[in-house]
């Protein structure tokens, strides 16, 4: 993801002189290639995330669109007054990058994972939060966000992440991505958790489960017309997410599903328990501990869409 993301920042750098990027000492030799065509729209503004949040707010003020670059919780949580008064409260067109996110970087403890991000800025007046499932998204949000009149986080992972897509999907801020058809059981998953998803949807064929699984990138603001259809299609609907159950995309979700009056289906929320990780240890120890791997996920959806079916 942070590659295709920083080859594709430098070519639409060269199409727009508005483009400037900031980073909170990380991925300098990642922009290399950026750094070598605009070494004057570069700035590493050191671990000072707060400043570099500022900063950014002050360029959009000046007709410039600002892109920050560092590790998510640096990006969001670190500097949440500065995104909320200097970025949000001017409803500046400042996109945000967090690389990282969720569980990616479960070997360096709490300081370094994000399983809240969601959570606080989706709350944020103004603030767009976009989760791309793979590469091809990662392109298509940034070159949506960049044309964006407002602010816009984009969550990232780390890298390696498989590839999803073919080719570039039709990405539409605000619109789901239908990825695999089916008829009993709607997934609806958001970011990089993608490839554990479609593998649980695959655990599920075997036992005579037919799953739609969609790829519904922007968590805020939300596909309304995707939930529609698929809370009155289906007999359950599950969000999956690697982030906190409380207060991120399955929240969101719930917040829409409470208000609607007439609803065929059941909602399952799966996500990261409301804990703090204390064990240093790699992406998918953690994930199997908070039961985020195909097996267990299958397992949580077979046994809840049993309950309709008993």
């Amino acid at each position: 993801m942070r590659n295709v993301f920083a080859s594709e920042l430098t070519a639409i750098a060269l199409t727009d002189g508005r483009i400037v990027l900031l980073s909170g000492d990380i991925g300098n030799r990642l922009f290399d290639e950026f750094k070598k065509h605009f070494p004057k729209r570069f700035y590493n503004c050191g671990v000072a995330e707060a400043n570099m949040m500022s900063m950014a707010a002050g360029m959009a003020l000046c007709g410039m669109r600002p892109i920050t670059y560092t590790i998510t919780p640096f990006a969001t949580i670190r500097c949440l007054e500065q995104i909320k008064i200097d970025v949000c409260y001017h409803n500046l067109p400042v996109v945000i990058v967090g690389i990282g996110s969720g569980l990616s970087y479960a070997e360096l403890g709490a300081t370094h994972q994000s399983c809240d991000d969601i959570a606080f800025l989706r709350a944020v007046p103004n603030m767009t939060v976009i989760c791309p499932c793979d590469s091809y998204e990662v392109k298509m949000a940034l070159r949506k966000a960049v044309q964006y009149n407002g602010p816009v986080y984009i969550r990232l992972g780390k890298k390696g992440e498989p590839v999803i897509h073919k080719d570039d999907p039709d990405f539409n801020i605000g619109k789901g991505i239908t990825i695999t058809q089916g008829t009993d059981v709607c997934i609806l998953s958001t970011g990089t958790i993608m490839p554990v998803v479609l593998r649980a949807g695959e655990e599920l064929k075997k036992k005579n489960i037919s799953t739609e699984i969609v790829s519904y990138h922007t968590v805020k603001p939300l596909d309304v017309d995707i939930l529609g259809r698929v809370f009155s299609k289906f007999k359950v609907v599950v969000t999956v997410e690697e982030h906190s159950v409380v207060g991120g995309f399955g929240s969101s979700i719930a917040e829409w599903f409470v208000k609607q009056e007439k609803i065929k289906a059941r909602l399952l929320n799966i996500g990261v328990s409301d804990e703090f990780f204390y064990d240093a240890r790699d992406q998918d120890y953690a994930r199997r501990c908070y039961g985020l791997t195909p097996e267990a996920i299958a397992e949580k959806i077979r046994g809840y869409y049993g309950k309709d079916s008993a």
